[in-house]
């Protein structure tokens, strides 16, 4: 679809859309976008161009649909995906993508530290997805020197850096905001660094004393950045990885760079989401939002979760979408999914689909209680066609119509039962909204009520 809008801007220096929208230029992609947000054009080249949102659309990407990340447009979903040594492939990964684009997954995130060739595995994501595609380069940059954390060298992670952007892929995590000094503040911490790209950069920082790569060669991404629209989704490593640990020292200090290093990339007309935690106990997630949007003028939030508790493991995918919806109230642009087999595994791709529908919900009731335009309007209809024993329009609306269908039948499988008014809870003579008042009943019993004395009960 965006082979004819992206030839012309091939070979300038600067091709983002921060760039076009600070030229006052409208894309195409701005154009698309505002039809499908039912936003004005104008609105989204403005948030564009005051870094409030992003719309992550790499130009060798060009089967994508592009989609936009902000305060401003509903409130999206992450899914993350990826094969790792132990387990999948990339047979197995793109029945994932597949899955999370069917279940609506607005980007996806290829998570892959190994099972098989890297580069084929992301290549053939890309190619496959209409949506978006993150990675986290520090990854491969770590496969590449064999797991010797403390051979790896600035160029590494650059030259990983640009073969993602040349790929096609529309946001990298940077974990640019680590700093050797933030590393003491994790001392008294339970759980320490649970990023796995923060803990990469940690070990080599510990080991040869020096400041992080990405921070003092952070302006040799931006100049990758500029030539592909590749967005920065600056990454947390300092996040809390249990309840305990949330908004302590360590997180905030990295909160304060990542800001930084936001502005620093607007400098360039390069855009910027910033990700955030975690694990956050519920009394903590207005302020966690309301800190990143202090310290990082606004640029779009990315959760993970945050869980509200750590005692339930398996169900991960449950805790951590309360906290989602909470965020998402309070402004958060993007969350991301987390799956029933957090701590425990790689997920499949029922897994995906669970993690995927549970923050599904936690984006659409966040986007309810932003008063949305139009949010609820969806809610409405399954409302009435419930009222009126629709059941198939009750299973059309559903966010996993397979699996409203698949509960219903359980018990009452023949067709007949698509039309009955009841379903196997209250059974044919109990069911509630078999009570239906007639308009015409209301009135006369209105103007019986107006004649006589009040009734005391």
């Amino acid at each position: 679809m965006r082979i004819e809008w992206v030839a012309k801007r091939r070979g300038q220096s600067n091709v983002t859309q921060m760039y076009y929208a600070r030229q006052g230029l409208l894309t195409e992609e701005m154009h698309y976008v505002a039809q499908r947000e039912n936003l004005p054009v104008e609105l989204i080249k403005d948030e564009v161009a005051r870094g409030r949102m992003i719309i992550p659309a790499n130009i060798n990407h060009t089967n994508l649909e592009p989609m936009c990340i902000g305060i401003a447009s509903k409130c999206k979903v992450n899914a993350n995906i990826g094969a790792s040594p132990n387990s999948s492939n990339i047979d197995e990964e793109l029945e994932k993508v597949n899955l999370a684009v069917k279940y609506g997954a607005d980007t996806v995130m290829d998570l892959s530290t190994g099972g098989g060739n890297l580069d084929e595995i992301r290549s053939a994501i890309i190619n496959a997805s209409p949506v978006p595609i993150g990675t986290v380069p520090v990854y491969q940059t770590l496969e590449s020197v064999h797991g010797k954390v403390e051979n790896l060298t600035a160029d590494d992670f650059l030259h990983i850096i640009e073969k993602h952007a040349q790929q096609g892929v529309d946001y990298q995590t940077i974990h640019a905001g680590i700093l050797i000094e933030h590393l003491p503040l994790v001392r008294n911490r339970l759980t320490g660094i649970v990023s796995r790209g923060g803990g990469i950069l940690a070990k080599w920082m510990l080991h040869h004393h020096k400041q992080n790569p990405l921070y003092t060669h952070f302006d040799d991404i931006i100049e990758i950045f500029k030539k592909y629209d590749v967005s920065f989704s600056l990454g947390d490593s300092l996040r809390p990885g249990c309840t305990h640990d949330a908004s302590d020292q360590a997180q905030l200090a990295e909160l304060k760079t990542l800001g930084q290093l936001t502005r620093r990339a607007w400098e360039h007309d390069v855009q910027v989401m910033v990700e955030g935690p975690g694990h956050v106990p519920m009394d903590q997630i207005e302020f966690n939002v309301r800190k990143q949007m202090e310290e990082c003028s606004e640029a779009p939030f990315y959760v993970l979760g945050p869980l509200v508790t750590d005692i339930a493991p398996g169900y991960d995918h449950i805790t951590s979408a309360i906290g989602a919806a909470l965020a998402g109230w309070y402004g958060t642009a993007m969350l991301c999914y987390v799956t029933p087999k957090e701590h425990l595994g790689l997920p499949d791709a029922e897994d995906v689909r669970n993690g995927l529908i549970a923050y599904k919900i936690a984006a659409h009731a966040a986007d309810i209680a932003r008063h949305r335009p139009g949010a609820r309007d969806r809610d409405d209809q399954l409302s009435i066609a419930r009222y009126n024993f629709d059941w198939n329009r009750q299973f059309e609306l559903s966010l996993d119509p397979e699996r409203a269908r698949e509960y219903h039948d359980e018990t009452l499988p023949a067709d007949i039962y698509k039309t009955a008014e009841f379903c196997s809870m209250c059974g044919p003579k109990f069911c509630p909204m078999q009570t239906k008042v007639d308009a015409d009943a209301l009135t006369e019993l209105e103007k019986f009520l107006a004649k006589e004395p009040a009734h005391k009960g």
